[in-house]
């Protein structure tokens, strides 16, 4: 039977067959050798029960078809290992190996272009233009950054590099604008878009409004 839960007894309190049974035996940890000692004692367990068993000091519980761990971490050996995971099986230790160089050049991107409209795959990027012509970079809805989120662009071409907005909105420099433009100083200077709403951005760094 299931237990009955908590009681809280008083002086005189007749203690039956059933309190027993209901309130101390189908709640309690009960201890076996074995699985197969725990059979033998319990012919017909019922959901709810709790063992111990001392030969694999493992602690668990009937579930009303079998008895199953209470913790149970589970293995991940019918998982299939791609390049980057090793080890594993039955015993012994996963590696994880990560090529922290490739994540760092996926950070990080050379263009060359004249213009570019960010997007969300810059998120959280190192953008560096190289062209040596005036450069457009354009800030508009399908810039789309997540709120928190910025990207680092770097004039280190000769070209003059411009950041315009357009339907987004950009402020640096005193100025709010959704169709303006800033220019990032001369050559080799730098600024940071900030995400600080939806389609509101702040130009931050060595800025001019245009």
């Amino acid at each position: 039977m299931a237990g009955l839960g908590r009681k809280v007894w008083g002086a005189g309190d007749v203690l039956a067959a059933a309190d027993v049974n209901g309130y101390l035996m189908d709640q309690s940890v009960m201890t076996f050798a074995d699985a197969t000692a725990r059979t033998a004692a319990i012919a017909a367990p019922t959901e709810g029960m709790v063992s111990f068993l001392q030969d694999t000091d493992a602690l668990e519980y009937y579930d009303g078809a079998a008895w199953v761990g209470v913790s149970n971490p589970g293995d991940i050996t019918s998982v299939v290992a791609g390049t980057a995971l090793t080890g594993g099986g039955t015993t012994g230790d996963v590696t994880l190996n990560v090529d922290l160089d490739a994540v760092h050049t996926a950070d990080f991107i050379t263009d060359a272009t004249t213009a570019r409209t960010l997007t969300s795959t810059d998120a959280g990027k190192t953008i560096l233009f190289t062209s040596a012509t005036a450069v457009t970079v354009t800030v508009d809805a399908s810039t789309d950054f997540p709120v928190g989120q910025r990207v680092d662009i770097i004039a280190d071409g000769a070209g003059e590099l411009t950041v315009t907005a357009s339907g987004a909105t950009v402020a640096a420099a005193e100025t709010s604008t959704t169709s303006g433009s800033f220019t990032i100083g001369a050559q080799y200077s730098a600024a940071t878009l900030l995400c600080v709403a939806t389609d509101e951005y702040r130009l931050i760094g060595n800025v001019a409004v245009v």
